[in-house]
């Protein structure tokens, strides 16, 4: 039987990989869809694929990071119970990855600080999950590229529409991860393993040190099949700027996520040219 602390004796392992955004995570989701079968009895494996209980999962995290009320905390429990009870049943470990779990990053709704409320959605889920001996895993990235990462992306899919220069400068006073780990540690204990992107030997086999902790050895890990090339990389400048002008535009939600991704499939016609010699 579980404990109150979600760790009872013999109970089934839930790894749940909170993210965060642009440290690699689409990355680790698609590595891992891509090796289902290879992975299947050694490991069940849940990302937020189209039409899974994951998807309403990410929304309900994040929209709790922007506004914890009580009503938002339910929903967001409701949300990770329907994940939980789709799982098959069995003692085959489980991991669960959503980098919406960690919350609203910093350019998303306003937010300026560093997953203020990840703690908070740590300890809901680790309530909920009380039947499973749950752990939480966290990557993390050197904030001098993540931050310009983060910017892009919150420019991409946020609506941000604010310049790199404006963004830093809304950020300036991020504290570090410890900061971030050191609260996460308060809410969960030992529950907590923080694994740094720089350490992934090999960004075709991403999330090495995840399937790891997950229990996975290092010949099923090597024999899983690479990727063939970057995921979510980020977008030329020309295209970012445009997006960000975009954001600025009266466009109905629809529209605007229609146009974003015309500009996601063709960023090569946003990439200033030299003109040629001999043309005014």
């Amino acid at each position: 039987m579980a404990d109150a602390t979600g760790k009872g004796q013999g109970a089934r392992r839930l790894v749940v990989h909170l993210g965060v955004q642009k440290t690699g995570s689409t990355s680790i989701q698609r590595h891992l869809r891509r090796n289902a079968d290879a992975l299947a009895g050694h490991l069940i494996v849940r990302t937020p694929e189209e039409g899974s209980p994951m998807r309403p999962l990410g929304r309900a995290a994040i929209a709790f990071s922007l506004d914890p009320s009580k009503e938002r905390a339910q929903a967001l429990r409701l949300a990770f119970r329907a994940v939980l009870d789709a799982l098959p049943s069995g003692d085959v470990p489980v991991l669960i990855s959503h980098e919406n779990l960690a919350g609203a990053m910093p350019g998303n709704g306003g937010e300026t600080r560093l997953y203020p409320q990840m703690p908070q959605i740590a300890a809901l889920l680790l309530a909920e999950a009380r039947d499973f001996a749950t752990d939480f895993v966290v990557y993390t990235r050197q904030q001098k590229s993540w931050r310009p990462s983060v910017w892009a992306q919150a420019v991409r899919t946020d609506g941000y529409r604010r310049s790199l220069l404006e963004f830093e400068a809304e950020t300036a006073d991020l504290p570090g991860w410890g900061d971030l780990m050191r609260r996460m540690a308060a809410e969960v204990g030992d529950r907590l393993t923080r694994f740094r992107l720089e350490d992934e030997a090999d960004p075709l086999r991403p999330g090495r040190q995840l399937l790891r902790h997950a229990g996975l050895g290092d010949a099923l890990i090597d024999a899983l099949h690479p990727l063939d090339g970057p995921t979510n990389s980020r977008l030329s400048d020309g295209a970012i700027e445009f997006l960000r002008k975009l954001n600025g535009l009266a466009l109905n939600p629809h529209a605007h996520v229609r146009v974003a991704d015309l500009v996601a499939r063709n960023e090569h016609l946003f990439t200033a040219k030299a003109p040629s010699e001999g043309t005014s």
